[in-house]
């Protein structure tokens, strides 16, 4: 493809390529409330992106469909439209447009979304995936990596602790089944990940290590809801990981040139 190709929604719609499976199975198990939870979503987004394009001529983006795939999927059950809207509306405004839009924001408009939803009303159930819906996670992320969208080293990081951990017994089949998810729809986001080599695959690593030690020491924690605080944490810590590995890169490049 062409560089000039390559802009903010050039990489919005190929990770809707890349969401797609995942999306088709997740509306496919979850039936008209699946579609209605989009529905809503997508409307919610919408507006807010139409409120910033009007107050700032700032143009709106298929991220929209992005973050509203990702809310909709992972955010606890039950809440009706009144808290839903508030939630979206909070972690879209918050999140993401109040920082210039998708692309200059710190962290996911989605992740921010579902963490005020699980802390401001923790009475209602986060949802449960079924084992199609969770395996479709995979050829999204192959997609993802296949046109470079996704950062591989990241999700190799995270399959890594998460595959060590499954086999040692630390991590059950539903949380794993969970945090694949998450980790596809919120930390693989090319915007809000590690951006360094070294950063990616220690991005991924933390997130995995914190599923497996929410998962052991969180009592009562849903697995959405130990993978949605994992992708919090790990997302803001990219930036200090990408700190560094730019100061052991640099600490390196001293050393050689110490010796020539």
């Amino acid at each position: 493809m062409i560089r000039g190709l390559w802009n903010r929604e050039t990489v919005a719609l190929l990770l809707l390529a890349a969401y797609l499976p995942l999306a088709l199975f997740w509306l496919r198990h979850g039936g008209t409330e699946a579609l209605a939870r989009l529905g809503l979503a997508v409307l919610v987004v919408a507006i807010w992106h139409l409120v910033f394009m009007l107050a700032r001529a700032q143009a709106p983006s298929l991220s929209a469909l992005i973050t509203a795939l990702a809310i909709a999927m992972l955010a606890p059950e039950g809440l009706g439209v009144f808290r839903m809207t508030l939630g979206i509306s909070f972690g879209v405004v918050m999140g993401e447009l109040v920082f210039g839009g998708w692309g200059r924001n710190v962290v996911n408009p989605a992740t921010v979304s579902l963490s005020f939803l699980g802390f401001g009303f923790p009475a209602f159930a986060w949802p449960g995936f079924d084992d199609p819906v969770a395996w479709a996670a995979i050829p999204a992320a192959l997609i993802g990596m296949a046109t470079g969208i996704m950062p591989a080293a990241l999700l190799a990081g995270a399959a890594v602790v998460g595959a060590a951990a499954s086999l040692a017994g630390l991590l059950p089949e539903p949380v794993l089944l969970a945090a694949g998810v998450a980790l596809v729809l919120l930390l693989a986001d090319p915007v809000t990940s590690a951006t360094t080599a070294l950063g990616r695959w220690l991005n991924g690593a933390l997130y995995g290590a914190l599923v497996v030690l929410f998962s052991a020491g969180w009592t009562g924690a849903a697995p959405v809801q130990v993978a949605v605080a994992a992708a919090l944490l790990a997302s803001l810590a990219a930036p200090l990981l990408d700190d560094a590995a730019l100061a052991l890169w640099i600490a390196a490049r001293k050393r050689r040139h110490g010796r020539t």
